[in-house]
């Protein structure tokens, strides 16, 4: 994966949910983000959107579902009408059901009214709602209401799972049963809130799910969508950039509370993955910052 095209702007980090439309340009760059995306195609010809190594030709009103970090770009077309829904991860991520489906369905990307047209109804239903909240001259509770109806649009996958499971890829078919996905929901669930403990190996966390070592590394990726240590880099770096955005801790500070045992290894994976230093993060990302003397990193 490309990091010099992880996306950083377009998206308020602060709110579980944003919403635009109205872009002239027709095409835009290859990129990935940290949020998960649901863009509704708009009318005219062409319509090219590219997902991973895919490339769709869609039509008004098919739904182009992005799960985060998967590369996606826009390549030839009609942004003014298109509506680009954008979702936190850490929204999805709050609630058991709402990651299962995400794990689930993290390799369906288009839902087409030609193949799906009852279930492309209901959605469309949805994100006509959450637009009309949106954009609603008085925004009270509206964050709430949007993720509300997010959440019916996530439920309604679920509800046409029988329907959809031809579009999954046959990774995701594996017969993974309930009972294992949620030892590891409560591993990860574990290494969120313990990243600074002395043992997050992937035999540790294998035995705390009760599973063998070589299971656990199988169906990790599986469940998760990431490796297993690219999946620790990702949790640490948004422990990081958490901790960056707040006033008076140190580099050194914000390294250690994200689980990283060294400062030179926090420094070469948060360039590795963001593009720059975390003090340079901190100056671009989180505004005027009292420097302190690590911001050399």
């Amino acid at each position: 994966m490309d990091y010099s095209r992880y996306e950083i702007y377009d998206f308020d980090n602060l709110s579980a949910f944003n919403m635009s439309t109205g872009w002239k340009e027709r095409s835009y760059k290859t990129h990935w983000h940290s949020y998960g995306e649901i863009l509704v195609v708009g009318p005219g010809k062409p319509n090219k959107y590219s997902i991973e190594r895919n490339i769709y030709d869609l039509s008004e009103g098919d739904i182009v579902i992005v799960w985060p970090t998967k590369m996606h770009g826009i390549i030839d077309a009609d942004r003014a009408k298109a509506l680009v829904i954008q979702f936190s991860n850490n929204f999805i991520n709050s609630l058991h059901d709402l990651r299962r489906i995400m794990n689930l369905y993290r390799n369906l990307h288009i839902i087409k009214k030609s193949a799906h047209p009852e279930l492309a109804e209901k959605l469309l239903a949805y994100t006509d709602r959450m637009k009309e909240t949106f954009f609603a001259e008085d925004p009270t509770n509206r964050e709430i209401q949007c993720c509300m109806l997010l959440m019916e649009f996530m439920l309604t996958l679920e509800e046409y799972k029988g329907e959809l499971i031809s579009d999954i890829d046959e990774e995701e078919k594996l017969n993974i049963n309930a009972d294992v996905t949620k030892r590891m929901v409560m591993v990860t669930d574990y290494i969120k809130n313990n990243l600074t403990s002395d043992d997050l190996s992937q035999a540790a966390m294998a035995e705390m799910a009760g599973i063998s070592r070589d299971y656990f590394s199988r169906i990790f990726k599986n469940v998760t969508g990431l490796n297993y240590n690219k999946w620790m880099n990702t949790i640490r770096l948004e422990k990081a950039c958490e901790l960056l955005s707040e006033d008076g801790r140190t580099l050194t500070e914000v390294a250690m509370l994200s689980g990283f045992k060294s400062i030179p290894s926090f420094n070469r994976v948060f360039r590795e993955e963001k593009g720059m230093s975390p003090g340079e993060y901190r100056t671009l990302f989180a505004g005027n910052v009292k420097q302190d003397p690590d911001n050399k990193i």
